[in-house]
């Protein structure tokens, strides 16, 4: 985050290269209509988004509990760790995919912004951003939302696995 690499694109106007992120990651507030859904069921809606925006990786979505259908969600038993926020646990749908997003209970302090908030990867659910439709990190691990105004290369594409 300090100095975009050679390798990675340029951004033009409107974009954001993910080379350009901080590390440690930073939480920025989007006002933009952020929809999740799974087939025609929505999943989740807000205008109260908050993105995670770490150096290499596209940002992550974080929505608040009031604007997520969460009955609908159960913990799957599975959990992760982050260096910066803690443990996340893993969220399966009731009537879908058995993981589908994630929330942190509790964070470390740095980002207690958004323990209680759900996340969800791209890759498994309809995601969209002021209605443009969300395309998955690559690499299957990762939860990062690549829409057009984000340039990379991105954590998971070919060349930057070891980031």
């Amino acid at each position: 985050g300090q100095t975009r690499p050679k390798f990675a694109d340029s951004p033009g106007p409107g974009q954001e290269s993910v080379w350009d992120y901080p590390r440690p990651p930073r939480i920025v507030a989007d006002p933009r209509e952020v929809k999740v859904q799974f087939g025609h069921q929505l999943i989740a809606r807000s205008s109260r988004a908050l993105r995670v925006l770490e150096t290499a990786g596209p940002p992550t979505y974080y929505l608040p509990p009031e604007d997520v259908e969460h009955e609908r969600l159960f913990r799957t038993g599975a959990q992760s760790h982050c260096e910066w926020k803690g443990i996340a646990v893993d969220l399966g749908l009731t009537d879908g995919p058995p993981s589908v997003g994630w929330v942190y209970p509790d964070t470390y302090p740095e980002f207690e912004e958004i323990a209680g908030w759900f996340s969800f990867y791209p890759a498994r659910v309809e995601c969209s951003i002021a209605g443009e439709r969300v395309r998955p990190q690559p690499g299957g691990f990762y939860g990062g939302w690549i829409t057009d105004e984000i340039v990379g290369p991105v954590k998971g594409e070919p060349g930057c696995d070891g980031l």
